[in-house]
């Protein structure tokens, strides 16, 4: 990738050691989509204090390659403070664009949606947030959910029957033996983004993580793991 002196709106969602005194910075910037960069003696100072997740930033990098240096990095504002569960949730945000964006792939409108979630984690409902970022995100990559119809543009999702969800296809009236069943209202809420409450709310958590597994191969998502731990205490 060539380099970038200008300034770009972006921000962390990982960071590892690199060498003695650098770091490996995964970023998601608004004109370049994810990307991941050295920032050379990151490991204490001002720059260790910057570079921090659910930050917007203010970054440049210079260097050809898949792998260039940060330049500039400077802070917009302090960012959303997430604490307790609210923070997973977010950690959770992060680790699904790190494994589901390609490299140097722009995606400005899933940009825009991640900054508005992380605000909205801060204050708002953190089922509602995941759900609708979840929605978004597989729609950027190009594996939308079809949730107003059944499969192959059928007849419309009435809110009393439940559904299978088949992959690529949309969903179908529910078999008993069907280990995932949705109520056509969940997926109707989910379609316009209305309230989900009680049983709705297992049933949208069950049906995204079933669409997101197909994407994220075998590997389990650490927050998931952190999530249960937290519901164990």
């Amino acid at each position: 990738m060539a380099s970038n002196q200008d300034l770009n709106p972006v921000y962390v969602l990982h960071r590892r050691a690199y060498g003695d005194s650098s770091l490996l910075v995964d970023l998601f910037s608004h004109p370049h989509g994810r990307l991941t960069v050295v920032a050379r003696g990151g490991h204490k100072g001002r720059r260790a204090g910057i570079l921090q997740p659910f930050v917007p930033l203010l970054a440049s990098w210079r260097g050809r390659g898949q792998l260039p240096t940060l330049n500039t990095v400077e802070a917009v504002s302090a960012g959303s403070p997430l604490t307790g569960r609210r923070l997973i949730c977010g950690l959770y945000l992060n680790e699904l664009l790190v494994r589901l964006l390609r490299e140097q792939d722009p995606h400005p409108q899933l940009f825009a949606l991640y900054s508005q979630a992380i605000v909205d984690l801060s204050s708002g409902d953190e089922e509602a947030v995941l759900r609708g970022f979840e929605l978004d995100l597989l729609q950027e990559i190009g594996f939308g959910l079809q949730l107003a119809h059944e499969a192959g543009g059928g007849e419309p999702v009435v809110a009393q029957r439940h559904y299978h969800y088949r992959l690529e296809e949309g969903p179908v009236p529910a078999d008993a033996d069907d280990l995932l069943q949705v109520s056509g209202q969940t997926l109707l809420s989910l379609a316009q983004r209305a309230p989900l409450d009680g049983e709705s709310r297992r049933e949208a958590r069950a049906l995204l993580r079933y669409a997101l597994a197909a994407h994220l191969g075998g590997r389990p998502l650490k927050s998931r793991e952190l999530f249960r731990s937290t519901e164990n205490d």
